[in-house]
């Protein structure tokens, strides 16, 4: 094969070859979404969140995980945190809340949100972040894995391991439905047909105890659900009765077959609707 030869297909794989992302201006936006192929982080300037103080229910998640991200905004050390547990109660709004009231503290952090899709490309987004001088919170909605995903690799090696490890200036969390990221029925089925079971579910389970914290997340009860309600009546300016909108917000929840952070919002959006009312910022 000639040298001419040579030169054209390496200047085609070269072509053919991802380029690295380049950092985007920090300074112009407190949060991101992360994008592979191509990558690259996209400012977001409106985030969507609810007020921490409307988040009734989860005061002892939501002192910790505040406690704990203040700690890490002012360049001390701080764990990484799994928010586990019922849906729709709040946990990724908590986080979002929590950034904003960082934000609030007049103390500089970034979020950046990435999806679980993206996870093997996480090691290029560090790259991208890890000699910046500002501090990440990098925020993955939802995580969770089934028995053929290996993507959960990428993420070992990213909370506790690997020659580079985590930046200083990078935090994970994560929200999750399972406690352990893995399916039960996936758990058990290591324990009874791995060739050795206690190693075949440690690896599985393993990747929830990378995270320092866990913070559990539990259905509500009917007085939370109701109050959720009310603050938000409140806060937007819904004048309604007691007796009506216990009534009304009852009678939604049976239709909907449980109560929830989620329910109670979804039935005040209802509410708000029918009286005329616009959401406020």
């Amino acid at each position: 094969m000639s040298d001419d030869t040579l030169n054209r297909i390496a200047e085609a794989l070269e072509r053919m070859a991802p380029r690295g992302a380049a950092a985007p201006d920090f300074d112009g936006a407190d949060a991101f979404v992360w994008h592979s192929d191509p990558d690259r982080l996209v400012p977001v300037t409106k985030v969507s969140r609810v007020d921490l103080d409307l988040l009734l229910g989860v005061s002892r998640s939501r002192d910790t995980l505040l406690a704990n991200t203040v700690q890490f905004a002012r360049g001390y050390p701080a764990n990484n945190a799994l928010l586990w547990g019922a849906r729709g109660m709040g946990k990724s709004s908590l986080v979002k809340a929590v950034h904003a009231e960082v934000l609030r503290q007049d103390l500089s952090l970034k979020i950046v949100e990435l999806q679980r899709e993206d996870l093997p490309s996480i090691g290029r987004l560090l790259d991208l972040l890890r000699d910046s001088a500002h501090r990440f919170l990098l925020f993955c909605d939802d995580l969770s894995f089934s028995h053929d995903d290996q993507h959960y690799k990428s993420l070992k090696a990213v909370l506790d391991g690997g020659i580079e490890g985590r930046p200083e200036n990078v935090l994970f969390y994560a929200t999750s439905n399972r406690r352990h990221l893995m399916p039960r029925d996936m758990i058990e089925n290591e324990r009874f047909s791995a060739i050795n079971p206690g190693e075949a579910v440690e690896e599985k389970v393993s990747l929830s105890d990378r995270f320092g914290l866990w913070l559990g997340f539990h259905p509500c009860s009917q007085d939370d659900y109701l109050a959720m309600i009310r603050g938000y009546c409140d806060h937007h300016g819904v004048t309604i009765d007691d007796d009506t909108l216990w009534a009304e917000a009852i009678e939604w929840q049976a239709t909907r077959g449980g109560r929830s952070g989620r329910v109670a919002w979804q039935f005040f959006c209802d509410l708000a609707g029918r009286h005329g009312v616009r959401l406020r910022d």
